[in-house]
């Protein structure tokens, strides 16, 4: 492989994270940038004696000038983006992985800089790839990939679903499409038992929360736990419920009374279409889920999901994000019979976990409960997590018991 044909140096009083192996280098973190004409093309970044850090992509419009694809000479041409495709398959397919690869298959194929392509997600759903291209380099390699995830895969469709307000950030337009012209249908597909009308070219993120499969089993069992001291049957609310896969779960595990929240019009109206689908009884509602709790401090339940979309999106959002994670645990575990259970998560890549731990002993302390820690959850496998990079960890929760 060709060497890159530019250096970046960083500057000698840089505290930079990259030199403890992240694989990001800022702006105000080197001497000097280098001319536009290398933006998306792969540069060399060395430290402030010289020594190399690796290959990398570069873009002067980005805060993040340069993510590392390498810690040897790369270039980023069809021979190394197909090894590197081939290598996040490999780690997806291999006989530990876990969970087992489904069939069809529902998974992330791609993870960006945990799969050596920053700015590169790939999500499978069956014959049906999405991808999300938010990185300048590999946009002016699209056709690339798409070529090389037509012959590795042979999906019947490829959907690009290049609307991430990331891209901005990476001056790229945003835009919706397929790899074949045409429009994807919305259509029935069959997840985890379940089928949900799914629209990968309109819905949230890639069209469903694949993050999320392993936690929809694991909270139904608990509230199926309940039964037992619940003679009049378990009630349990799934707020921020999106498309409903915690309250289908949990309805078909047994659930007397399933309640799911969300402010997203098309959300609601997925999820009850979802639940008429799937034969179990589910009672969705549009609902500010702060206002909700407000409104309802008197109603109860046995088990209570919290899974709301990120509050903190920025560090600079993170102090304001804290108060408002903190108050909705508050009110979900006053809202807790005793002995009820609370599955509650965080996507909020910002947040670390203790963080999050700091926030539910001050919720379990302001409510006066005594809270015991009964799961620790984190995003699946085929989301792989970086160890020098905090970032490609972004999903975690708790599942609590509140006596």
């Amino acid at each position: 492989m060709s060497s890159p044909t530019a250096t970046l140096q960083l500057k000698a009083n840089a505290k930079s994270r990259v030199l403890a192996g992240h694989p990001w280098v800022f702006a105000n973190e080197v001497e000097v940038l280098l001319p536009a004409e290398h933006d998306g093309e792969v540069v060399e970044c060395r430290d402030r004696v010289g020594r190399f850090l690796g290959s990398g992509i570069y873009n002067s419009r980005s805060q993040i000038i340069w993510r590392r694809l390498s810690r040897e000479r790369v270039a980023l041409d069809a021979t190394w983006l197909r090894g590197a495709l081939q290598r996040a398959l490999a780690r997806r397919e291999s006989p530990n992985a876990h969970p087992p690869t489904p069939n069809p298959p529902m998974r992330r194929l791609v993870w960006s800089e945990s799969d050596e392509l920053p700015g590169l997600v790939v999500d499978q759903f069956g014959d049906t790839l999405v991808v999300q291209v938010q990185s300048l380099a590999l946009e002016k390699r699209r056709a690339l990939i798409s070529d090389l995830l037509q012959d590795l895969l042979a999906p019947a469709e490829i959907v690009f679903r290049n609307d991430a307000h990331i891209r901005k950030l990476e001056g790229l337009p945003s835009e919706v499409h397929t790899r074949s012209g045409r429009a994807w249908a919305p259509r029935w597909v069959g997840i985890d038992g379940f089928d949900y009308w799914l629209d990968l070219e309109h819905g949230q993120k890639t069209g469903f929360y694949l993050d999320q499969r392993e936690q929809h089993p694991l909270v139904a069992g608990f509230a199926e736990g309940l039964r037992s001291s619940r003679p009049a049957g378990v009630r349990v609310l799934d707020a921020f419920c999106n498309q409903g896969p915690f309250a289908l779960h949990c309805a078909r595990a047994g659930a007397a009374h399933v309640l799911g929240l969300d402010s997203a019009e098309d959300a609601i109206a997925q999820a009850k279409k979802n639940a008429v689908r799937n034969g179990v009884t589910v009672e969705f509602q549009l609902a500010n889920v702060f206002d909700w709790f407000t409104a309802n401090r008197d109603v109860t339940w046995d088990l209570i999901v919290l899974d709301p979309p990120p509050f903190a999106k920025s560090k600079s959002a993170l102090e304001g994000a804290l108060r408002g994670y903190k108050e909705l645990n508050l009110r979900a575990m006053k809202a807790l019979t005793p002995g009820g259970i609370l599955a509650t998560y965080t996507c909020s890549h910002h947040m670390t976990d203790a963080e999050l731990r700091g926030v539910l002993t001050e919720a379990a302390a302001d409510a006066k409960r005594r809270v015991q820690v009964l799961a620790f959850c984190h995003q699946p496998a085929d989301h792989p997590v970086l160890v020098t990079m905090p970032e490609s960890e972004y999903l975690r929760g708790y599942i609590l018991r509140v006596e």
